[in-house]
This record gives C-alpha cells, sequence and structure tokens, in this order.
C-alpha cells in the first residue's frame, strides 16, 4: 500500500485532506510541523496558538486512526523563513513568509524527509488544482472555490516539487469541506481560519519586528521636502500605509499615505493618497521562477499582483535569466519592493517574481 503523508496544521481543511487521502485507500501519515519555539515568557509571541493547533491536529488524526508526530522543523523556519523576514523588512522590502515556507519548508524540507520516510507525496489542505500534462510534467490551477483559491502561495515551487505534492480539496468548497468535517466529528470542524502571517497567530508584524530590530528614529517628509513628522523605524511601515503615522493632513477628507523609503537618509516619505503617487503600470521583478516550463522572453500574461487580487492583464519581458519588466494594463497601487507577483495563463499558474 503506498504511503501519503499529509501536512496537518490543526486546521479544518488540513483535516480534511487527511480524511480524503485515507478515503482513496493510501496509508496516511499526518504530520505536525513545528515552526516556532515560544516557550519563554519574553517571546514576542506570546500568544502563537501552536500547542492548540498541534492538539487539534493530534485529535483529528486519533479520530481517523492514522498515525500521526510532530516533526521539529524550527531551525529549518528560522533560516528560510523568519531571519529573511526579519532581514528584509530591515533592508525596507516586504517580504511574504507563507511563500518562503511553502517553497522552503513545508514543499522543500518537510517533503523531502517524509519521502525519505518511504512516503510517495505529501498533501497538504491548499485549495489548489494539480494536472499532469501529456508530456508528465505538471501544472498547478485555480481550484473549484476560486474565492479560496490559494495557487498564488505556491508560486515559488519548482517542478520537481509539485510532483510529489497532492491537493485533496481541488474539487471541494469550503461550506463543503466544513460540512464533512462536521459529519466526521473533526475537533477542527468549526475553527476558524487563521490569518495574517502563518507563525505571528494575533500578533502585529510590528509588535514581533520590535523585537529583532532595533528602534531608529527619523524624519517624516512630505513631497515638498518638508518635515512633517517623525517615525520610529523604516522597518514598521510599508508602502501604500496609512495607519500609524500620525500625522493630521489639516485637510478634510485627505489623508497622508507612504510612498517611499529613503534608507540612506532614514527618512520616510508621504504624499497625500489624493495624489495618486502610489500607481503605476510598470514593475521590475527579480528572483524569477517557474512552476513547470520558463516564460517566454516576451508574452501577454496574467498576474496577481497580490494575494486575493483579482487577475490583472500584462505584458511580460525578460531583461535577464533572473529578472523582467511587467506593464499591466490598468494602474496597480502600492506594490512594494520584496512582495510578490504570481504569474497565470488561463487560471494555470505559471510561477512568480518579487518587486524590486
Amino acid at each position: 500500500m503506498e504511503k501519503i503523508t499529509v501536512a496537518m496544521s490543526g486546521g479544518v481543511d488540513s483535516s480534511v485532506a487527511a480524511l480524503l487521502v485515507k478515503e482513496l485507500g493510501y496509508e496516511v501519515e499526518g504530520v505536525y510541523m513545528r515552526t516556532w519555539h515560544n516557550d519563554d515568557i519574553s517571546s514576542p509571541l506570546g500568544e502563537c496558538p501552536w500547542r492548540r493547533d498541534m492538539e487539534d491536529a493530534r485529535q483529528v488524526a486519533a479520530t481517523l486512526a492514522i498515525d500521526f508526530r510532530v516533526i521539529n522543523m524550527i531551525d529549518v523556519y528560522r533560516q528560510f523563513v523568519v531571519t529573511p523576514l526579519i532581514g528584509g523588512y530591515g533592508n525596507g522590502t516586504t517580504p511574504n513568509p507563507d511563500i518562503l515556507c511553502n517553497q522552503f519548508v513545508k514543499f522543500g524540507a518537510l517533503a523531502e524527509m517524509t519521502r525519505a520516510g518511504g512516503s510517495r507525496a505529501m498533501a497538504t489542505g491548499h485549495y489548489c488544482r494539480k494536472r499532469k500534462n501529456s508530456d508528465g510534467s505538471f501544472d498547478l490551477m485555480e481550484p473549484k472555490d476560486k474565492d479560496k483559491d490559494q495557487t498564488y502561495f505556491l508560486a515559488y515551487l519548482k517542478q520537481e516539487q509539485i510532483r510529489h505534492a497532492e491537493f485533496p480539496l481541488a474539487e471541494l468548497s469550503k461550506s463543503e469541506v466544513r460540512r464533512l468535517a462536521q459529519s466526521h466529528g473533526f475537533a477542527t470542524a468549526n475553527k476558524k481560519d487563521s490569518q495574517g502571517i502563518c507563525f505571528l497567530g494575533k500578533v502585529r508584524i510590528q509588535d514581533f519586528l520590535s523585537h529583532y530590530l532595533p528602534k531608529n528614529p527619523g524624519d517624516i517628509v512630505n513631497r515638498e521636502g518638508r518635515v512633517v513628522g517623525r517615525h520610529e523605524g523604516l522597518h514598521f511601515f510599508t508602502i501604500g500605509q496609512r495607519h500609524g503615522l500620525d500625522i493630521p493632513s489639516n485637510s478634510d477628507h485627505n489623508f497622508y499615505v507612504v510612498v517611499g523609503k529613503d534608507l540612506r537618509r532614514n527618512e520616510l516619505r508621504v504624499a497625500f493618497e489624493s495624489e495618486k503617487i502610489l500607481y503605476g503600470k510598470t514593475f521590475r521583478l527579480c528572483n524569477l521562477s517557474h512552476t513547470n516550463k520558463a516564460l517566454a522572453e516576451r508574452c501577454n500574461i496574467s498576474c496577481r499582483p497580490r494575494y486575493r487580487d483579482p487577475y490583472q492583464e500584462i505584458y511580460f519581458e525578460r531583461t535577464s535569466p533572473d529578472e523582467a519588466v511587467i506593464e499591466f494594463e490598468k494602474p496597480q497601487r502600492a506594490l512594494a519592493n520584496g512582495q510578490v507577483a504570481a504569474l497565470y495563463d488561463d487560471g494555470i499558474l505559471l510561477g512568480g517574481g518579487s518587486y524590486f
């Protein structure tokens, strides 16, 4: 009997993924990936819910009568997710830790570990459809429940990672997933979906960063070069941010937003939202990655500028093996360096790149 490992996060989606894999007749092992150590009361993640998540995953595994184990991925997660996240914010960019986790940890180190233990593949609770092509390669596509589409977070997966991945929820809606969980008495059946950065729980990113990046006060400067306020550190802000500036606009129905960072001068640049400074059509991408075949040098494709953003039509032109310029048909607001653009063609995920 072939063995498939299911990455069980303690949520309803991965719980039902485990159920569906078992119903297909595979030998199933559930694993909970521990990514953070916060037993120290001084930890910035005082409310990190990992203990409850781990026990919820364990209970579901017991209900399904499948093997279950906890795998310590703390060091790997720190190396490939937490350190780049802190470093990125410190350098003025806005990395996506969930994409890093999928690329290097969940479908990287964890998947390799489970295959070494005899599993043919690893299944997850992502809403994503996988298709095998006539040439033996695989594509990732939008799922049945397009409102829950999570292909964006898989934009940096490579073909070999996709080959050994399974997505049992491809043909289910979220409501169907919850009904299945309820009918099988899962502890996770009515559990709310996790929100925000994967390992932070209820902790704000600014509070997390304050434990690792020292305050570095500087001026807040408007378009005319006039100092309009002070900031505690550029890493506490991202492009397009309005809240936390504490600057009166002295203008009805208008407000300041972050439009840039000058790391050399340690200045935060702001402008009125009404000035439309945040909008642009042409952006550069670096760290290009493809899920199957490399993109053509020039092509018209689609893009999700950020997670949950609707598809946008773009013209893609590669400028080097690792970089490209993309031009949107419609102007886009506040795309920050370090964020990821996921690239598509008719619902098929092609890969992605980071704005820079």
